[in-house]
């Protein structure tokens, strides 16, 4: 009988851990889709990135709605209607998100798109809140952790392959040596394809027999978190908010000055650069106004989005300094360390999301190749590759090996990833030799691994650090080393998920489920910085003399992987304060 739930189990996990296969696909996805609709819509570099805006945004509506929900009412709403029937229901959505998306596109407005978008992420939102528990449920607790490990490897596979089969089917090729123009049509067939695949899984889901899975944990109110996290909500919708009211100031701040310019300049230029407006064979007083206008736009647009982010940084600095004053009301947000690991999490999302997704237009630019949007999905996709390749080294760690044989895996493992990556570019025919030298790079994650020796503090410190090294490698340098080394990004963020739980539960006795809910939340990060780069991007031109305002930009990744770094020596701080052994803290599954 135990024979038989075990091989029970065994057949659930494996059932679950095909949608962690489609969330990677479609996430990585979006490195090649953005610079598509950027060039299809004529969209600024901010602009573009509201599709990651909205896509991560959805997890965080998502999660924030479940949240309420529970604080409400008292009840586990996934525990009510069941993980396995939350699971169908959540790849329902996001079957109507991507046959929504057919429509959309059709329409040429952009912000069906991003609608479409939306509902996606809130389906994939539902799916990953109860897949999560659901697996760690399926065995023994004290080996969660490895299931959960071999989702993550899948979601990462599914992160290679999301940018090479995207490419092929948009341009017909991964290489970037196909001359096809994107035709409308190819982009519907990708989402009917998705469509055809979620309702596949669900209707899968929902005649499979998976056991029935439930918890009895008890939902721990804490009224005084409800303002600061529905103060975040606001920052968010700032940016959502950002290009029409920005549209609607700049148009009343102008028309005040006497300052005139036509709606069809606007529709046609506002997307362009101030240089290449400069450029235009327009009369002079026409072409001083369309700057005028566009300086003016990209300026109230600097102000929500900055502004946005300031707000959650300083919500979430306030509300820890009330909660370790005054606990009563708080809940898990009590305790400085998960607050500093919320915003801990949101940077490490925001930072591994943020570098691919400026990405296109940067190896766009003549310092760094010119490279089409029909030649990206190599690099996408050695970028991702990068954070399997960590996460598949990270893994070693759950299996009981000799010390001998477990540093001879930290080496071999690394580059078997590392040749997975290759094999699949080279399936879709595209020129590996540009992508192999970069298996130099993975040296760096292999003396990480072992100085780190899987101590979630010293990890997160060192990679952390490692991160700021590339990034300012990639800012002083140009061409393939400086592409090598924003690369690299993937490679620090592979490891920090777990880490960062790791140090943010720590301590936290019964608020641990409810933290993790919250930690989860600030998945948002990947909602807000890659537009606060994309921003920076467009208003940066010229700062440097001989750089352009998206490479500049890679200095928003930077700050990121400071912080990261700090989180690890002021959670340790914390946990020290409090009495707990950081030293036998030990990091747990990537995400």
């Amino acid at each position: 009988m135990e024979q038989s739930n075990a091989n029970s189990n065994r057949s659930a996990l494996y059932s679950l851990i095909t949608v962690w296969f489609f969330w990677g696909f479609s996430a990585a996805s979006n490195g090649v889709f953005i610079p598509f609709c950027k060039a299809h819509f004529h969209l600024t570099q901010f602009e573009s990135q509201l599709i990651d805006f909205t896509f991560y945004g959805g997890y965080f509506i998502g999660s924030l709605v479940l949240y309420y929900a529970s604080q409400i009412t008292r009840v586990d709403i996934l525990n009510k209607i069941g993980y396995k029937n939350a699971i169908v229901i959540g790849l329902i959505i996001s079957a109507v998100g991507a046959l929504l998306m057919v429509p959309s596109i059709n329409s040429g407005v952009f912000g069906f798109i991003l609608g479409s978008f939306f509902l996606i992420a809130i389906g994939f939102s539902l799916q990953q809140t109860a897949v999560n528990p659901f697996i760690v449920a399926l065995g023994p607790p004290e080996t969660g952790a490895t299931r959960l490990n071999l989702a993550g490897g899948v979601n990462n596979f599914g992160s290679i392959l999301g940018p090479v089969v995207v490419s092929f089917l948009l341009f017909g090729s991964a290489s970037g040596n196909s001359n096809a123009i994107v035709s409308i049509s190819s982009v519907n067939t990708l989402y009917w394809i998705l469509v055809v695949l979620f309702v596949a899984l669900a209707v899968f889901f929902w005649v499979s027999k998976l056991p029935k899975v439930t918890s009895d944990e008890q939902i721990e109110p804490s009224s005084k978190a409800n303002l600061p996290l529905f103060v975040i909500f606001i920052a968010f919708c700032m940016i959502l908010a950002a290009t029409p009211v920005s549209q609607a100031i700049t148009n009343s701040t102008l028309s005040s000055k006497g300052v005139v310019v036509s709606n069809d300049l606007i529709n046609k230029y506002a997307a362009s650069s101030i240089d290449e407006i400069s450029k235009l064979n327009l009369g002079a007083t026409v072409k001083s106004n369309l700057i005028e206008y566009v300086k003016t736009l990209e300026s109230y647009k600097s102000y929500l989005v900055y502004g946005a982010l300031l707000i959650i940084v300083l919500t979430l600095i306030v509300a820890s300094s009330r909660a370790t004053k005054q606990k009563e009301g708080w809940g898990a947000m009590r305790y400085p360390q998960l607050i500093l690991g919320m915003l801990a999490i949101f940077t490490y999302v925001g930072v591994e999301v943020t570098i691919q997704s400026n990405f296109g237009a940067l190896l766009n630019t003549s310092a760094f190749g010119s490279i089409p949007e029909k030649g990206l999905a190599p690099y996408i996709s050695l970028y991702w590759g990068s954070l399997m390749i960590g996460r598949w080294t990270g893994a070693i760690g759950v299996f009981n090996m000799s010390k001998k044989t477990r540093t001879v895996m930290t080496v071999l493992v690394p580059y078997i990833a590392f040749a997975v990556v290759l094999g699949a570019n080279a399936i879709s025919h595209a020129d590996i030799m540009k992508i192999l030298p970069y298996g130099i790079c993975v040296i760096f994650l292999i003396v990480g691994f072992f100085l780190g020796q899987e101590k979630p503090i010293r990890t997160l410190t060192i990679f952390g650090l490692l991160g700021v090294s590339f990034m300012i490698i990639g800012l002083l340098t140009n061409g393939i080393i400086a592409t090598y080394a924003f690369v690299s990004g993937g490679l620090c963020c592979s490891i920090m998920w777990p880490s960062i739980f790791a140090l943010s539960l720590a301590g936290l006795g019964k608020y641990s489920s409810q933290g993790a809910s919250l930690l989860i939340m600030m998945i948002l990060g990947g909602s807000i910085i890659p537009p606060v780069q994309g921003i920076l991007a467009d208003g940066a031109n010229g700062i440097v003399p001989g750089m352009s305002g998206i490479h500049f930009s890679y200095i928003v990744p930077l700050i990121g992987f400071a912080y990261l770094a700090f989180f690890a020596w002021k959670a340790g701080a914390e946990l020290r304060k409090q009495g707990i052994d950081i030293d036998h803290i030990e990091t747990g599954a990537g995400h």
